[in-house]
């Protein structure tokens, strides 16, 4: 009999424990929908005035934020409807993350073109083309997505997820890779636009490892239970349309410039003052 007491009380402790830390990933994923809204908003409205101002359309990173907006209504949705509701809204959440990740790509392999073939890009590089790409990127997701949600089976929906944001791993780290290796045969590529190329691809690749990583390895592992790593998981990821909002800022020209401004500003000053501190110092070891 005590015992039994004292596993029902160590199971109730644990029970707690894990449903205080599930209320704490609550709290964090209502922040992530309102910082997520508000910054991606704050990008798409930037972005249509760039369009405004130079009268070029940046076509993937607006479709990477209009993925990012279908995942935030999908969260939001999730969060307060009910069962079959919420389940149909994780699926279109996987197609809105999904194809994310496709524009996240096809960014990486265009700066990747931009510097290992910048006359071919220039002039290969047409609206029609690019709206072809973004067809195809959009009808992926719902080309593996609707067999899965028809099939209703969690393992395979799981291990479909995990597969699919495994694939783009290669082509990142490609396009990195390449990317630095080509970079000092491109002769033609402006000093800042190299910068801003590599950073824009080395954020891709930190944002996909971080954010995407801890998923891929739940959803490989064919783990179906819902547990504190599946939370936590979850959540890692759908911190996604934050960090688009500042990979476009990357994006921006003299964004990179501005950054390393006003990294190296703050290395001077932090240099000046431990010189005068230095100074301080041999002036009063002399008169002592």
């Amino acid at each position: 009999m005590g015992d039994y007491d004292f596993n029902s009380t160590s199971q109730n402790i644990s029970y707690a424990g894990l449903s205080s830390t599930r209320f704490i990933l609550h709290v964090v994923i209502y922040i992530i929908i309102a910082a997520g809204f508000l910054s991606v908003l704050v990008s798409i409205y930037a972005v249509f005035s760039l369009v405004r101002k130079d009268n070029t359309a940046p076509i993937y990173v607006i479709n990477l934020l209009l993925a990012d907006l279908i995942q935030l209504c999908s969260i939001t949705v999730r969060q307060s409807t009910a069962h079959i509701i919420r389940q149909t809204f994780f699926y279109l959440y996987f197609f809105g993350l999904l194809a994310g990740v496709g524009f996240m790509v096809c960014i990486s392999l265009e700066r990747y073109l931009v510097i290992r073939w910048p006359l071919w890009y220039r002039f290969r590089r047409t609206i029609k083309i690019s709206l072809m790409v973004c067809v195809v990127v959009w009808s992926l997701p719902l080309v593996l997505l609707l067999p899965v949600y028809f099939w209703g089976d969690t393992y395979v929906a799981l291990t479909t997820f995990g597969h699919c944001l495994l694939l783009p791993f290669p082509l990142l780290i490609f396009s990195l890779v390449g990317t630095l290796k080509a970079l000092s045969a491109a002769s033609r590529v402006p000093p800042d636009e190299k910068r801003r190329i590599v950073a824009t691809l080395v954020l891709v690749l930190i944002i996909y490892t971080l954010l995407f990583l801890p998923s891929i390895i739940y959803f490989l592992a064919k783990n179906t239970s819902a547990g504190f790593l599946d939370d936590l998981s979850f959540t890692m990821v759908q911190l996604n349309p934050i960090a688009d909002s500042f990979l476009y800022v990357l994006l921006r020209k003299g964004a990179v410039d501005k950054v390393l401004a006003s990294v190296c500003c703050c290395r001077m000053e932090s240099n000046d003052i431990s010189r005068s501190t230095e100074l301080v110092n041999s002036k009063c070891s002399a008169v002592i």
